[in-house]
């Protein structure tokens, strides 16, 4: 299974948010455990813009095994059919209405950590 992480998520886990960052990090390990971690480019730069560093950005998610994962013009430029609530209840994963870390239109994503 591939799973698509929101910037939400993976801020959790490196800001170690009192809040969420547990929950978060168990949810990570899952779904790493499960398969690949795609993270889109949005998500990407947002995550990035958290880091003095480019270096130190890239080793944190090579740790978490996250590997970098661009929407394309064309998912993009496509229409949806249903709104991202009724696509996510089809697939059965949460809608994600932040960083288009959930693609409706694209069947090989299973899942997604908003």
């Amino acid at each position: 299974m591939r799973t698509a992480v929101d910037t939400s998520v993976l801020l959790d886990v490196f800001g170690a948010d009192p809040q969420h960052g547990e929950r978060s990090r168990e949810a990570l390990r899952a779904a790493y455990r499960a398969g690949a971690l795609l993270v889109c480019d949005v998500a990407w730069a947002e995550v990035r813009a958290h880091f003095a560093e480019d270096g130190e950005f890239r080793e944190m998610l090579g740790l978490l095994g996250a590997r970098f994962d661009p929407i394309s013009a064309e998912s993009s430029a496509r229409p949806m059919r249903s709104s991202p609530a009724t696509a996510a209840s089809i697939a059965g994963v949460s809608p994600s209405y932040g960083s288009s870390t959930l693609r409706a239109d694209d069947p090989a994503y299973s899942a997604t950590l908003m």
